[in-house]
This record gives C-alpha cells, sequence and structure tokens, in this order.
C-alpha cells in the first residue's frame, strides 16, 4: 500500500493561486486575452455548474473561478459541508476554468477591482426578476473600468443547497486527504506520531464518575398508574469521567498521574483498584461529606429508560482545594501537560479555577475540557490554556449563541477564551480545529468528518479524542495531526459498548484501513506521494 493518500492538491493545485499570483498572470487591462470571472460557492458542483463554467468560457479566453473561503458563508450552521481547499480542487479539475482563486473576502468585490476581468459571469435567474444590489454593486464595480457582466444561460441553478438539503455529502475520506495535503501531513507523520507517546508525563486533574449501566428486562407495568416493572438482570461498573480520560492516556503508553476527589465508600475502593490495575497513578483527597460520583443507567435490551445519579455538585471546601493546589504544583515540575477534565461535579467552578489554573507552571502544556452544557458552567472560564476541545453544545451554551454557523462560533468562543487551538467536536458531524486569531486566513480551521464506521456507543468518544488529541500536541506540535489522531481514537471509542481504554493499536487499524479505503478509491499506486 502506498505511505501516502493520493493528492489532489498536486494533481490540479497548479490552477489554484492567489490573486496577486493571477494579477502577474493576466496583466493589466487592455489585454490580448479576454479574460472572464465567475464567483460561487460550489459547496457541492452539479451539471448546473458545469454549464455556467463552460458557458463563461466560451467568452474569453481564461477562466478564473473565484470560490467564497469558509469562513464568509452563512448559509446553516454546519456550511459549507465541503471545506474550500477541496472545494477548489473540484473546481480547479474542470478542464474549462484555467485558474481558481479561494476569495477571503466576504464578496467578490475587492477582487474585481483588483484583478478587473473584462466579464463577469452570472447566473440567469440574478437578472430575471430585477438585479439585486449585489449584482448592481458588481455592474457598477465592472462599468467603472470598462467591463461587462455576461448572464449564462437560464437553465443554471446557482445553488447547491436544494441537492444538500435531499442528502448531506459524506466527503469524510476527501476531507481528510485534502487536509492532509494542505498541512503537509504525510501517513507516516501520522504512524510515528502513536509510537512517540511512551514517555510522555501527563497530569491529569478533574472529576472522576462511575458510570453504571443496570440492565434489565420488562415484565410489564402496573394497571392503576403508568409504572413499568422490569426484572433486575445485572449491572456493570466503568470508571468514566476524567478518570477514563487518565486511562485512554495511560493505554496510549503515557505517564499519568491523576488527581480526583472521592467519597468514603465503596466506589472510591473500585475506582482506585480499577485506575492502579490500568498504571495510573492516582492521588485522591478523600472528602467525607459526598459521595463519589455515579450515574447509574436502567437499560432493557438497547433502550435507556431512566439514569439515576448520586452526586454532589456543590464546590469542594478550602482545605480540599489547597490539596489539590499542592498536587498541582507538586506533580507538574517535570509533567509535560495538565490537563484539566471538568464535568462541573465541585472541583472546578468560578471560584476554584483561577486557583487551580494559578498553580499550573508556565512551562507546562494545559488542556481543558468542560463539559458543562446540561450544569452551570462555562468553558470560556479556562483562559489561556494550550488547548480546548468542547462540543458544539457547550459551545453554544458558553456563547449564548444557537444560531451562528459553525464557524463563527468557533471563532468567537477561540477569542473569549484566549486559546491557542481550538478542537470543536461535532458529535456525528466529526469536528472543526480552531487554530489561528486570524480567522478569515485560509489555514486558519480544519474539519474533518467522523471516521466511525458502527457507533454501539458514542458516549466517551469525546474523552478519547481529548487524550490522543492532547498526547499527539505533545509528540508533534501539530494541530492538523493532533485533530486527525484524536479523531480516529474518537471514532474506535465508539464503536465499542461502554468506557474502554482506546490502545496505540486500535488507531494505528483504524489508520490503515482508512488509507487502503483512500487508496483504493483512488486507485493509486505505491509511487503516489502527498505533498
Amino acid at each position: 500500500m502506498s505511505d501516502t493518500p493520493h493528492d489532489l492538491l498536486k494533481e490540479f493545485g497548479h490552477k489554484i493561486k492567489t490573486a496577486e499570483e493571477i494579477k502577474q498572470i493576466i496583466g493589466e487591462r487592455p489585454r490580448d486575452n479576454k479574460v472572464i470571472m465567475c464567483h460561487g460557492v460550489f459547496d457541492i458542483v452539479h451539471p448546473g455548474h458545469v454549464r455556467h463554467l463552460v458557458y463563461a468560457k466560451s467568452k474569453a479566453d481564461i477562466l478564473i473561478a473565484s470560490i467564497t473561503s469558509d469562513f464568509h458563508i452563512k448559509k446553516g450552521l454546519h456550511r459549507p459541508h465541503v471545506p474550500h481547499n477541496l472545494r477548489a480542487v473540484n473546481i480547479a479539475a474542470f478542464e474549462a476554468v484555467d485558474f481558481v482563486l479561494i476569495d477571503e473576502n466576504p464578496t467578490p468585490i475587492d477582487n474585481i477591482k483588483y484583478l478587473q476581468p473584462d466579464y463577469f459571469a452570472k447566473g440567469y435567474e440574478y437578472v430575471a426578476e430585477g438585479m439585486p444590489p449585489k449584482t448592481s454593486e458588481e455592474a457598477d464595480v465592472l462599468e467603472s473600468y470598462g467591463g461587462e457582466i455576461i448572464f449564462t444561460p437560464g437553465d443554471y441553478v446557482n445553488s447547491s443547497s436544494s441537492l444538500i438539503k435531499l442528502s448531506t455529502p459524506e466527503l469524510k475520506l476527501e476531507k481528510l486527504s485534502i487536509a492532509m495535503s494542505a498541512e503537509k501531513v504525510t501517513v507516516k507523520d501520522l504512524r510515528d506520531c502513536i509510537q512517540k507517546f511512551a514517555g510522555l508525563k501527563v497530569h491529569i486533574v478533574g472529576d472522576l464518575i462511575i458510570d453504571s449501566f443496570t440492565r434489565a428486562a420488562m415484565i410489564g407495568g402496573q394497571t392503576k398508574s403508568p409504572t413499568m416493572s422490569v426484572l433486575y438482570e445485572g449491572r456493570t461498573d466503568y470508571v468514566g469521567g476524567a478518570g477514563v480520560v487518565a486511562k485512554h492516556m495511560r493505554a496510549a503508553g503515557a505517564e499519568v498521574i491523576f488527581t480526583t476527589v472521592l467519597g468514603e465508600d465503596a466506589f472510591k475502593d473500585f475506582a482506585l483498584k480499577d485506575l492502579q490495575a490500568a498504571g495510573v497513578e492516582v492521588k485522591a483527597i478523600v472528602d467525607k461529606t459526598r459521595p463519589t460520583t455515579q450515574k447509574n443507567a436502567i437499560i432493557v435490551k438497547d433502550y435507556r429508560l431512566l439514569k439515576i445519579d448520586t452526586l454532589d455538585n456543590t464546590s469542594i471546601s478550602d482545605p480540599i482545594l489547597k490539596q489539590f493546589v499542592e498536587n498541582i504544583e507538586n506533580v507538574h515540575a517535570d509533567a509535560d501537560a495538565v490537563v484539566f477534565s471538568d464535568f462541573r461535579h465541585g472541583i472546578f467552578n468560578k471560584r476554584t479555577i483561577p486557583t487551580l489554573s494559578a498553580a499550573i507552571p508556565a512551562n507546562v502544556y494545559k488542556v481543558a475540557d468542560s463539559q458543562v452544557a446540561s450544569r452551570w458552567g462555562n468553558i470560556t472560564e479556562f483562559k489561556n490554556f494550550d488547548l480546548i476541545t468542547p462540543n458544539e453544545r457547550e459551545a453554544r451554551f458558553s456563547m449564548a449563541d444557537q444560531d451562528s454557523g459553525i464557524r463563527s462560533l468557533a471563532a468567537s468562543l477561540y477569542d473569549a477564551a484566549q486559546c491557542k487551538t481550538l478542537m470543536l467536536k461535532l458529535s456525528e458531524k466529526g469536528m472543526l480545529t480552531c487554530k489561528s486569531p486570524e480567522h478569515d486566513a485560509l489555514d486558519s480551521f480544519l474539519v474533518l468528518e467522523s471516521f466511525a464506521n458502527r457507533v454501539l456507543d458514542p458516549v466517551g468518544s469525546g474523552d478519547a479524542l481529548l487524550a490522543y488529541s492532547t498526547l499527539a500536541m505533545l509528540a508533534t506540535k501539530s494541530p492538523a495531526i493532533a485533530s486527525i489522531i484524536g479523531s480516529i481514537a474518537a471514532a474506535c471509542e465508539c464503536e465499542v459498548d461502554g468506557n474502554i481504554p482506546v490502545t496505540p493499536d486500535l488507531v494505528a487499524e483504524k489508520l490503515e484501513s482508512i488509507f487502503k479505503h483512500m487508496a483504493y478509491e483512488a486507485n493509486v499506486t505505491e509511487e503516489v506521494e502527498c505533498v
């Protein structure tokens, strides 16, 4: 098998240019070779787009296809479905197109002024019922230097929305391939990353949860009240919450120290035994005034009828907070990273977070994950961290924003938290990584779809992503590699039932399966290389 996936950018990327590069090639007006330009989102390329492009090319010598960058697309919460690097390659693959420009501006006006094409092609629907204001503005700019709008035939529909509404495209392999090419990540880089986790030292601070699954069989119900009757069959307990994050990291090969608060009860003993068996060094702080947190799901067949929580969400006391601070200060002298895994069960709150954060030495990589959308809490309370990994619901909860597109939401959260890298988990839709404060820059965001082939239990996938993406960041300092490795670890966790630690072997196996599919679909050979 090839060591690198099929590289679409290498094959067609020579057509993708900046505005400055295109200006140098086409020169100033008047030109011997006439230039026509068209602009659109091109989220899904359909026959109408093809007719539009071919017609435009027939009217000039050089066709420039301009596409709106991801950040400026406001149609729907998760649009575009196809990131701009892949959309640019899709358009560049057409023989009629000479150059593709990814427009970093919200409208094509600036590039029309700068490039001064002889013609600007628009779909007929933009003039059929009167010219819209934006089209009138484009026409005015063209007229100001002697350019002209050309309207393509009326059977062209300048929208992919209707097709996307019928079926959301699945592009996980294409998005991965284009992301690897754009970020200059090879298959070898990903394979090597997994081997670098051994010896890394991580201190996890957070809420341990005992996740219990009580299985029962339906017997019937009461006739006088709406009460279900079930037959108890058995219960399985797992260490979850921040505890399973620790187990994921230890399974990956890292040295793990875990600080948490436990009650004086049987679940404390179960948790300590389980974590020690996994090789995690536990620094448990016992609080006799609270129980060890347990969440017990009552399951009949594959249906979760009820969840019974035994917990105390009140804040830890000052003496216990002091013990946490001492553990953080003592452990982190030689730790590579500290991870605050917040489930809002007493350790983290507005009173404690500043004190706990201040205890972390300056040279330690700082990570925060705050799963608090159903309780009071806010990921932005963890200021100036190197990496934060909330999900979309938590992000919208924190920003009080249910309406913005996903990139605008991520940009706002990134700025509010003042973090260096944001990995926004999008459930079955995958993830979006924001890696730069320059949010309108073409390389600020990285988008991946979920790699899960069959979802048995999605609970806990975010913990696997947190663990593996943190280790990958420590090993490579590459948000792209960390996003890919974290996404694959999350997929592995989705495909098993219960909180089972993900091992590097599982991640490596899924990696190889993905790369085989990529090579097969592209019909590539051993000679294919990735830029």
